[in-house]
């Protein structure tokens, strides 16, 4: 368990990454199941109004500071430690530990075809690395039965991470939803970390995602589908949070395998 910090209601794990590593490998060896989210200023501020999704990320094992605003937020609420935890890095470290430990992947998400390519590339950088099984869903809502069966494609495949490349907040749904059904120690909604490593999307340059700016540059890239995001979130955030400050709390526990059981 880790501190974690009040963003405008939304508890965001003051974490860097060694600590998310650290926590995930105790996941997988002592197979508790829990699902990670990855939070920025748009969960953040869809949270706002989905009193649902704001606790899903509550719930959540790790809530990782995906922007810089989510650690700016932690440092200025005394959280000195906390660094971005940004989810294709997160990814890519996470990965890295799966292929010395012939941990199984399964990688739920995308347009048809991305899966399947970003498989393909992460066993070109990974050798060795084993992926357990594909999927790429349909853009609607699952009905009941295909839930089950997603549910039990994904257990006979015998992953132990599932990676979810579905967008906030759909993918945090999901999550949260599948979560009970899933026998895979750790789910991880990494949204457009599968369009990146897939090779589909150029990410920001690391100038850009350090001073805050990704945002501005993923908007030069997908005006039409971002817009709404970037510019209607970003100055309700930042309206807000001077409103109301960031604040460090305690530790709390949560859901772990006997609450799925």
């Amino acid at each position: 368990m880790v501190p974690r910090v009040d963003v405008l209601g939304v508890e965001i794990s003051a974490v860097n990454m060694k600590m998310t590593l650290d926590t995930v490998i105790g996941w997988v060896m002592s197979n508790d199941r829990q699902y990670v989210c990855v939070t920025g200023v748009h969960g953040v501020m869809e949270s706002q109004r989905d009193s649902e999704l704001a606790a899903i990320h509550n719930n959540a094992g790790l809530t990782t500071p995906d922007g810089m605003p989510m650690v700016w937020a932690g440092r200025a609420a005394g959280a000195h430690w906390i660094q971005r935890v940004y989810g294709p890095d997160m990814m890519l470290a996470v990965l890295a530990e799966a292929q010395a430990r012939s941990w199984s992947s399964f990688l739920y998400g995308g347009a048809p075809g991305v899966p399947e390519l970003l498989a393909e590339r992460l066993e070109q950088r990974f050798p060795g690395l084993q992926v357990a099984g594909t999927h790429s869903p349909p853009f609607r809502s699952l009905t009941r039965d295909e839930v089950r069966e997603t549910a039990a494609l994904i257990n006979a495949s015998g992953a132990s991470l599932v990676w979810v490349g579905l967008s906030t907040p759909k993918q945090e749904r999901w999550m949260s939803e599948l979560r009970p059904l899933l026998e895979a120690p750790v789910l991880f909604g990494v949204g457009a970390a599968f369009d990146f490593h897939a090779g589909r999307v150029k990410q920001a340059p690391p100038w850009m995602q350090t001073s805050g700016l990704e945002w501005l540059y993923r908007l030069s890239r997908e005006p039409r589908r971002l817009w709404k995001r970037y510019l209607t979130n970003n100055p309700r955030f930042v309206v807000a949070i001077v409103r109301r400050r960031p604040r460090l709390i305690a530790p709390v526990s949560r859901p772990s395998l006997d609450d799925y059981s």
